[in-house]
């Protein structure tokens, strides 16, 4: 037959390829395996690193949030409380008035009955040195009984007018 095959090229090729591929393996596979492998945990822990960051931006974010919502909530508090004391201050200020006036009405009350003994009193000096001043005219003048009572009559009606 023609065709003859080359065993022993085919094994010494076969050997050469097998050699190659074991020091392919030995310096060129498992470095390039390793710095893949490198690589891949790179990318994983920059994954896990974003991650971790995305939590900590929300957490942040909800934590701001919740600190808006109390600064919110204390500021109408504020507020409310400003109202409360405003009102409060307002109707101290009314009843301190009212209190002032009533005080003001009352010394004038005071006052007022003060001078109304006063020209009491003083009336009933008057009348009293009338009196005194009547019975010396009626000494005086001896009248009878019909002028008297005229006498008295004009000196009530003079003290009634004078009041």
């Amino acid at each position: 037959m023609g065709f003859e095959i080359p065993w022993g090229s085919i094994a010494f090729q076969l050997a050469g390829f097998i050699i190659l591929l074991v020091l392919l393996s030995k310096f060129a596979l498992r470095p390039l395996l390793g710095v893949m492998e490198q690589r891949e945990k790179l990318v994983n822990d920059q994954i896990d690193s974003a991650e971790r960051n995305r939590k900590d931006a929300e957490e942040l974010l909800n934590q701001q949030r919740a600190e808006l919502e109390n600064a919110k909530k204390e500021a109408q508090s504020i507020i409310e409380n400003a109202k409360k004391l405003g009102e409060q201050q307002g109707q101290d200020i009314v009843k301190t008035s009212k209190e002032e006036a009533q005080r003001m009405k009352d010394t004038a009350i005071a006052e007022i009955q003060n001078e109304k003994d006063q020209a009491v009193v003083a009336l009933r000096e008057q009348v009293a040195s009338l009196s005194v001043l009547i019975a010396q005219k009626v000494i005086e003048k001896e009248l009878d009984e019909k002028a008297q009572e005229q006498l008295i009559q004009d000196y009530l009606k003079q003290a009634g007018e004078e009041l």
